[in-house]
């Protein structure tokens, strides 16, 4: 089965808010306070930092202001990865359960894989997981919502009924198209209500997660 990175396996928003802001601030721009910059995660850094660009100008911004700014944002974020991001309450019990009934995890997330696997390293996880495909491992033409990514993921875990877990649309856009049963946490970062994300079931702490899949 698979998971999503940010706002699903972890809290990683404090660390994304202070690699935008150095972006912001080498623009001249004012920064977001990390409550701000919660509901925009999704879909990748660069999509976040053209919506973040696009509040404080009013306005689209040009690629050959964004793309700098985008290389700065990476750089920072890569070498912060994981100063405040932490695995979110119940995970790693409902990573074991999984583990032990003999389950085949990994990870499909629009970052990069590169700064998947390093983030994923930096917080002791990364063996939980046989796979990381990340938002360019494919293309970023077939990152979420479209069902390649999950698609991969599927055939890299062994095949078989799979699900998905995640916490927003582009999660469960995914799972949809790749006829995949999805499993929503109410924890992680959208801008729409939850109602709107169509999930097959949503959690509200991972130890319901178990306990609701055997029910998908």
């Amino acid at each position: 089965m698979g998971f999503d990175l940010d706002g699903t396996l972890l809290e990683t928003a404090p660390d994304i808010a202070n690699a935008l802001n150095h972006a912001l601030k080498l623009a001249g721009l004012p920064s977001f306070a990390f409550e701000e910059v919660r509901p925009m995660i999704g879909g990748g850094a660069k999509r976040l930092l053209v919506r973040a660009l696009a509040d404080r100008h009013g306005s689209t911004v040009p690629d050959d202001v964004i793309d700098p700014l985008y290389a700065e944002l990476l750089n920072h974020y890569a070498a912060n990865i994981a100063v405040e991001s932490f695995a979110f309450d119940g995970l790693l019990p409902a990573l074991d359960a999984l583990a032990d009934q003999g389950i085949t995890l990994g990870v499909a997330t629009n970052k990069l894989e590169s700064l998947a696997r390093s983030l994923l390293d930096e917080i002791g996880l990364a063996d939980r997981f046989a796979c990381v495909i990340g938002g360019d491992t494919l293309g970023t033409a077939n990152a979420k919502p479209k069902p390649d990514m999950l698609h991969e993921l599927e055939r890299r875990c062994g095949g078989g009924p799979t699900a998905f877990v995640g916490d927003s649309i582009y999660d469960t856009s995914a799972a949809r198209a790749a006829g995949q049963p999805c499993v929503a946490v109410s924890f992680g970062y959208r801008s729409e209500p939850i109602e709107d994300l169509r999930a097959d079931a949503v959690i509200d702490h991972f130890d319901q997660l178990v306990p609701v899949l055997a029910t998908l």
